[in-house]
């Protein structure tokens, strides 16, 4: 998809606050930090519209982005954030569990690793966590142009056993904001997602 057209329209943290246009929408989760911002902005052609937080833990909401008046963004609060309370933690598990399992309009999810380590314990529940629902899963794996080209194949190997990758229900790329690879294929999938419905 072509972007030119990107708006951040609300924050929600309850479904009475979700858009009610019916557009399809796409959440991205993963740990703080692991470069969902820099996904977001390579995918819709911005330097920093989708800030970079130096805080882990900062985004504490849903943040709806419309896509060229087609599609949302659904920013979800990085997981992982070692400086939020036990008890915030529970709301935005709560808050994120409502949501995916809910959301009729949610076509489904990108979940982002980190290519150059094995997913965390948290990336293997949440992977895990979509598929018991069944919920789509493009597993992105980024940063991947801090891996050397021989090594990508055992990295992808690595990823997939950890979380148990079920190739049934979920789609596997790399990707890197640095040089841009990957931003194809995740189009591609999200445009696949859009058409089966």
């Amino acid at each position: 998809m072509d972007v030119h057209n990107v708006e951040m329209v609300m924050s929600a943290v309850s479904p009475s606050q979700y858009p009610e246009d019916g557009r399809p929408e796409f959440a991205l989760v993963g740990r703080s930090n692991v470069g969902k911002s820099s996904l977001t902005n390579t995918l819709i052609n911005r330097k920093n519209f989708a800030r970079t937080s130096g805080q882990p833990g900062k985004t504490q909401t849903l943040n709806f982005y419309a896509v060229e008046d087609t599609l949302y963004f659904v920013d979800v609060p990085g997981y992982g954030y070692a400086k939020v309370s036990k008890k915030k933690r529970e709301e935005f598990g709560q808050m994120i569990e409502t949501y995916i399992t809910s959301r009729k309009q949610l076509r489904g999810v990108i979940s982002l690793v980190d290519a150059r380590h094995k997913p965390s314990e948290e990336d293997i529940m949440m992977y895990q966590w979509l598929d018991y629902y069944n919920i789509p899963v493009l597993l992105v794996a980024t940063k991947s142009d801090k891996i050397a080209c021989g090594k990508l194949n055992q990295s992808e190997s690595v990823i997939k056993k950890a979380v148990e990758f079920n190739p049934e229900n979920s789609d596997f790329c790399f990707f890197s904001s640095v040089n841009k690879s990957g931003k194809d294929t995740v189009w591609d999938w999200i445009e696949s997602k859009m058409t089966e419905y």
